[in-house]
């Protein structure tokens, strides 16, 4: 039988786990409002999901001053935080697949733009705060997609990252995966377009949450060398 080639396997949160692009597009919408800030539109919106907070705000808004930028992010958290419990769902699954991971022996993390705040909220509505070994967030450490939070999670359980695989649906989670030396699992049912995740060459990609376990089935065992060929091409070819 051939051994499995993962360890650990890290999720993204917003996009990848909860399907909560719509309430975070409504929420910056509703802070641009409130403050009457220039328009952004859905899309420039939806490209700074991911990151941190207070990147993302400065993405979209690289003229505000400090003062500017903390209202922004305090008006945002107030509209998000606020609204009800229809605004956001897991993604179909989510716990089903969770589950099954962890009975497999996988040991499961986050990793994600979310505050701390914000995740310990959604973990403890969902009661999915059981699966996971630890988490890290954008308020804690780096946000993605510098490596350290993806880095901070593998010490934290004893991980090392040819043995890492980090499963997210944007550029930020992909690129922090390689900048780490981790493998990376493209969500293509998220927020970025399958053709931008694979700019950074994940070993493969999935089109639904619930693919994940039959995704490592097939994939997440270890090949002749030791190495997984990244997607679109062999192990000899890297």
């Amino acid at each position: 039988m051939s051994a499995r080639a993962f360890d650990l396997v890290v999720f993204d949160w917003d996009g990848t786990l909860m399907d909560s692009a719509g309430h975070i597009v409504r929420s910056v919408r509703a802070a641009i409002a409130a403050l009457d800030l220039p328009p952004r539109s859905d899309e420039a919106i939806r490209n700074i999901i991911g990151l941190g907070l207070e990147e993302a705000v400065a993405t979209l808004y690289p003229e505000a001053d400090a003062r500017l930028r903390r209202r922004i992010m305090d008006v945002y958290r107030e509209h998000y935080l606020n609204a009800g419990p229809e605004a956001e769902r897991l993604f179909p699954g989510a716990e089903a697949v969770l589950a099954e991971l962890a009975g497999r022996g996988y040991r499961l993390a986050v990793a994600t733009g979310k505050s701390r705040r914000g995740l310990e909220r959604a973990l403890t509505v969902t009661g999915l705060w059981r699966y996971f070994t630890t988490s890290r967030c954008a308020d804690e450490t780096r946000s993605k997609p510098h490596p350290q939070m993806l880095l901070e999670i593998m010490e934290a359980v004893g991980a090392v990252p040819a043995r890492t695989l980090m499963v997210g649906d944007t550029e930020y989670d992909l690129e922090m995966a390689a900048l780490a030396g981790a493998a990376g699992l493209a969500a293509a049912y998220g927020v970025h377009s399958l053709e931008r995740l694979l700019r950074h060459r994940p070993l493969g990609h999935v089109r639904a949450l619930v693919e994940v376990p039959d995704w490592l089935a097939r994939h997440g065992v270890e090949r002749p060398w030791g190495v997984l060929g990244r997607e679109g091409e062999t192990c000899g070819e890297r």
